[in-house]
């Protein structure tokens, strides 16, 4: 499938995000999200991935820059429309009470309440539960889930969503290793579709094979921004992780791997 010509419909620019009123815990970044394509934030842990996906879903107000939605300013979006456009699944899906899987995943069409695509939510919540493979799950209490069949519900409440962007924090980190790729490949074909997608990632591997372009962090700051391979350069991982690593290409694929460099001996932890 061919993809669709890249607009931007999400973009940050310059935001800094400060932490009791003083120290900032994200610096100037910027990033684009562009339709048809999939965007990955990497680095390592208290990078400021998180933080930036919040600035850029409306849930972190930054002390300075701008968040904007195919030009308007998000804070100038009322919720309903807001919800309409895009889709926030974040990296915790705490559900309390037991509300069945379908239960969870028709919360996803709450935006179109009262519209004329109401009448399309059966057939919606349906397809979206068939993408994550979870009609098995539609009538088990949410509650009783193992993280990853949550994981999966999750992410069909936000398919079921219908909005052109979707923001992706670490949806594949309770996943076992199908589920991870078939999310991944099924994440992918939503942006080839034209779906606008950013995706918090700690899978170096997973943003090479799946990502069209990758913002690096580190300590706050945007350290690269680019296509995964220029971005996620052997020398770089290094720099930013303090790991050592081969970047090679698969020997099928092509597609660049990323392996930590072990020796005999284990380097001491922090």
């Amino acid at each position: 499938m061919s993809r669709v010509s890249a607009a931007t419909r999400m973009q940050a620019t310059g935001v800094t995000v400060l932490v009791g009123g003083e120290r900032a815990i994200l610096h100037d970044a910027s990033i684009e999200v562009r339709a048809g394509e999939v965007h990955a934030l990497v680095g390592p842990n208290g990078a400021g991935k998180s933080t930036l996906f919040g600035v850029l879903s409306g849930d972190v107000i930054p002390r300075s820059g701008e968040v904007v939605l195919d030009g308007v300013p998000i804070g100038g979006i009322r919720p309903a429309a807001l919800a309409r456009a895009r889709a926030v699944l974040l990296q915790e899906n705490a559900v309390s009470f037991p509300f069945t899987v379908e239960q969870v995943v028709r919360m996803g069409r709450a935006p179109w309440a009262r519209t004329g695509s109401a009448a399309d939510d059966d057939e919606i919540v349906a397809a979206a539960m068939e993408a994550t493979e979870v009609q098995a799950l539609a009538s088990r209490a949410v509650t009783s889930l193992s993280g990853g069949e949550r994981a999966r519900g999750a992410l069909a409440r936000v398919i079921a969503q219908s909005t052109g962007i979707l923001l992706l924090d670490e949806p594949t980190a309770a996943l076992d290793l199908k589920h991870h790729e078939d999310v991944m490949r099924l994440i992918r074909g939503r942006a080839d579709a034209g779906m606008a997608v950013a995706i918090v990632l700690h899978d170096l591997n997973a943003a090479l094979a799946h990502a069209d372009r990758v913002t690096l962090l580190s300590e706050g700051r945007v350290a690269a921004t680019g296509s995964p391979s220029e971005v996620l350069t052997a020398g770089r991982i290094e720099a930013v992780y303090g790991q050592a690593v081969d970047v090679f290409p698969h020997p099928s694929t092509g597609v660049p791997l990323i392996v930590a460099r072990r020796g005999s001996a284990l380097a001491p932890l922090d």
